[in-house]
């Protein structure tokens, strides 16, 4: 039998689903956490609050990559470019659930932020992707790129005792790679200037607000 063609209504139910879902709901991981089996080390109170600072940070970088993928998702004219969109948008519902789970074992919580910026980057990803699909998959590249970057900044600033953030990070850093080089492959374009410098600039404000919020 052949699959039922999704309606815009189908569509715009699905997304909304899974915004209430990235933003409220608790995500299951389809992968094992990369920190099962990684020793759990007592960290003291300002390594634990660094920790959990980093790892909100990590949180909403995945809310915000939810929200771009099903925001260039929906407007995206290749089915091919909609399907790598949305198998990216599924690995990073790992990721969320597996930062969700740390910042649960550091006895923290997620940015009480996170509707405003789920709204924000759906927003920005279906408006990149209304460029078309070259654009859309350049936008990809960029932002993997840039969340590569800050993720190194975490690994480097983490608590050497926190291992179980480093594990989740370093499988985080190895997915947002691969998902670049994906969009590279499947005819993404270089983002012209300024459009890097504002992305990198908007990032660093939500670093630092979520970081804390």
């Amino acid at each position: 039998m052949n699959a039922r063609a999704l309606t815009p209504l189908d569509r715009l139910l699905a997304d909304t689903q899974r915004a209430l879902d990235t933003v409220f709901g608790a995500p299951s991981a389809d992968r094992a956490n990369p920190a099962d089996g990684v020793a759990q080390i007592e960290l003291d109170d300002e390594e634990r609050r660094h920790s959990a600072g980093l790892m909100r940070i990590n949180h909403v970088g995945e809310v915000c990559a939810q929200a771009l993928y099903c925001g260039q998702a929906a407007v995206a004219r290749d089915p091919a470019t909609r399907a790598h969109l949305l198998e990216a948008a599924q690995e990073e519902t790992d990721h969320l659930a597996w930062c969700a789970d740390r910042l649960r074992e550091l006895d923290s919580r997620p940015s009480l932020l996170n509707p405003v910026w789920y709204a924000g980057s759906f927003a920005i990803g279906a408006l990149a992707g209304l460029r078309g699909d070259g654009w859309n998959l350049g936008f990809v590249v960029e932002t993997e790129r840039q969340v590569e970057a800050h993720i190194d900044e975490h690994l480097d600033s983490l608590p050497v005792a926190d291992a179980r953030s480093r594990a989740i990070l370093e499988v985080m850093k190895t997915d947002e790679a691969r998902h670049a080089d994906h969009a590279e492959a499947a005819g993404a374009r270089i983002l012209p200037p300024p459009v890097p410098a504002v992305m990198a600039a908007a990032s660093k404000l939500m670093k630092a607000v979520a970081y804390r919020i």
